[in-house]
């Protein structure tokens, strides 16, 4: 048995000029995921805390539900085909670090059937995903 391996979840964090609870709040928000999610771009609500967005990649659509943790600053991102199957795939976590700065980090998990290729395209992604973060939270 493997107790951890970088083929199994994925981790990338940055260091943001902006107050904790910004950071979570903009994390949380399904239409700003839209902004950052290259695999759910321009995301739409389509239903409570549900949001439509669509593969840069591929143009696949994906659904997204943020499901924030206020008291840890913490936003699991459950994904899926429908609403019915969404399953929780990604995270964010905000470190407290000053009064206007936080650590952001974003994890994934890789589901066993997702091929290799597939894997290694989130884990390009996830790298220029948190510079995207970073990015649009320093105009906060």
């Amino acid at each position: 048995m493997q107790l951890s391996s970088p083929q199994l979840s994925h981790c990338v964090s940055a260091e943001c000029a902006v107050a904790a609870r910004t950071a979570y709040e903009f994390l949380c928000d399904g239409i700003a995921v839209g902004r950052w999610a290259l695999g759910a771009y321009d995301t739409r609500k389509v239903g409570d805390n549900l949001f439509r967005g669509t593969s840069l990649f591929d143009g696949e659509e994906l659904l997204v539900r943020p499901v924030g943790d206020p008291g840890r600053l913490l936003v699991d991102y459950h994904v899926g085909a429908s609403a019915a199957r969404l399953v929780a795939r990604a995270m964010a976590r905000v470190f407290r670090r000053a009064r206007n700065s936080c650590l952001v980090s974003l994890v994934a998990w890789r589901d066993p059937s997702m091929p290799q290729a597939r894997w290694e395209r989130l884990i390009a992604c996830h790298e220029v995903e948190i510079r995207l973060i970073q990015a649009l939270l320093s105009r906060k």
